[in-house]
């Protein structure tokens, strides 16, 4: 326990960790809070995309769900794209095969079902697919379906359900595809599906995903995480408490620094990391060019 602490992390629900926020705010002296909140990690699947490999997208999306019984902070809850007979019925096939998995514990697991519920009790909200589980602590997938009328006028529909299950949005043009994008709250990251084509004209949906998510992929899955250089997992609100920083890769660690100029001193005086002679072997940035 650290009792003068000058700053701190935190990863859990939008309500405990915005309190602690407020808390760190209203300390003598303020401290930043890192917290990693609340994100749905959209994915958008062009029309050819959709024509081409629906069914193994929607392979992929199944498995993606539900890893882990849904318990990524990188899970997919939202898909939105103009869904074709043979993606909604290889979704329902293959989530009827998910077996009820363990959740963590029992708090996450009754969130879960609550948050389901929710949803699902929602207007114009429908079940393509959920698996029954009545075995405590454990969480049977689901996969719903709305207009992206519904989505874009119910801010419900954008609502975080940690555990198994996604939201299909169905978008019967691109422009419904665009607005439905800018509805979106700040995401850890933000998946489009497409062809070669299709990506390369995506600039206006890129453009709104770069504003919303810290990490934008392209025909992949978002749950896979890399500790890396190029590595941000991070967000603006409500994914992450400061959308400039990443908890995940080597810029993680700029988060608990703070920077010092040292101005004027002689060599001898410097710390060893800015001395001359660099006694310690560092790669450094010196006069703008970086030496290793």
């Amino acid at each position: 326990h650290n009792p003068d602490p000058t700053a701190t992390g935190s990863t859990g629900p939008r309500a405990e960790d915005r309190a602690l926020m407020e808390a760190a705010a209203a300390r003598p002296e303020p401290i930043p809070v890192f917290a990693e909140m609340s994100s749905v990690n959209p994915i958008f699947i062009l029309p050819g995309a959709m024509a081409e490999r629906g069914e193994a997208i929607a392979q992929g999306l199944v498995g993606s769900v539900t890893l882990g019984a849904g318990q990524f902070c990188t899970c997919p809850g939202l898909v939105f794209g103009n869904v074709s007979e043979t993606f909604e019925s290889t979704l329902k096939s293959g989530f009827s095969e998910i077996t009820p998995a363990t959740m963590l514990h029992s708090g996450i697991h009754q969130n879960f079902v609550k948050g389901l519920t929710n949803l699902q009790s929602q207007d114009g909200v429908g079940t393509i697919e959920q698996v029954e589980s009545k075995e405590a602590n454990k969480a049977g997938a689901a996969i719903l379906k709305a207009s992206a009328s519904q989505f874009i006028n119910n801010p419900k529909l954008n609502e975080e359900i940690f555990g198994p299950s996604s939201l299909v949005i169905d978008c019967s043009s691109r422009d419904e595809m665009l607005a439905a994008a800018l509805k979106l709250e700040g995401q850890l990251t933000a998946t489009i599906h497409g062809t070669d084509e299709e990506i390369s004209e995506a600039g206006d949906l890129v453009q709104i995903l770069e504003q919303k998510a810290g990490r934008v992929i392209i025909n992949s899955f978002p749950t896979g995480v890399e500790v890396n250089s190029s590595m941000v997992h991070g967000g603006p609100y409500p994914a992450t408490s400061d959308g400039a920083s990443t908890s995940v890769g080597t810029g993680a660690i700029v988060r608990y620094t703070r920077p010092v100029s040292y101005q004027g001193f002689p060599d001898a005086g410097l710390p060893a990391e800015l001395q001359n002679s660099n006694p310690l072997g560092i790669a450094r940035l010196v006069n703008g060019k970086l030496e290793c």
